[in-house]
Parts: C-alpha cells; structure tokens; sequence
C-alpha cells in the first residue's frame, strides 16, 4: 500500500514539474518575441539557440505527458481489473479507508 501511496506522490510530483516546465517554456517564449527586435550577433546567436532549446524541450514535454497519461491509463485499468477480481477485498479496504478517515475527522473535532 505504502508503495502505492509513494508512486501516487511520484506521480504528482511528476505533474508539478511539467506545469512548471510548461510556464517556463510560454515565459521564454514570450522572451523572444520581446526582444524580436533587438539587433545584434550576440542576441541574434542567443534567440537562436533559445529556439532551438525550447523547441527540445516542448518535444520532450509532449512525450512526458503522454507517458504519464499512459501509465494512468494502465493503472485505472490494474485497479479495475482487480476489483472485479476481487470485490469483496476492495468493499473491505474502502470500508476500513472510511473508517479510518472518520476517526480522524471525529478526532479533530
């Protein structure tokens, strides 16, 4: 159980970074197009490489998030199959959750 609460943490975490990595790669992007009119070689050089990184990096993002999209897909699909293998076990485990969380609740009262 811990090692799923743990891979959920992952999880969230994992989407954390990509909205993070998604303003960093609009801010850069807005960046550019600010400063499309400065001239230069050295500003021109930097827009250039900023470019090419930013365009890295929204591939890599894409196949980030489909990863993640994927892996939640396999893992409604295990937790699905295994409450219809086992309904009983997981009327249980969400009664006892219930249970547990109405203690809590009662507690802080």
């Amino acid at each position: 159980m811990s090692t799923k609460l743990a891979s959920m943490e992952n999880e969230v975490s994992k989407e954390k970074l990509m909205q993070d990595l998604r303003v960093v790669v609009a801010d850069a992007e807005e960046l550019l197009r600010a400063t499309a009119g400065q001239a230069g070689e050295k500003v021109s050089s930097a827009r250039e490489r900023i470019q090419e990184s930013l365009v890295a990096a929204k591939v890599r993002l894409v196949a980030a998030e489909e990863a993640v999209v994927e892996k939640t897909k396999l893992a409604a699909k295990a937790t699905d199959e295994y409450v219809h293998e086992n309904p009983w076990k997981s009327v249980g485990i969400a009664a006892g959750v219930g249970l547990v969380i109405g203690m809590l609740i009662s507690r802080g009262r």
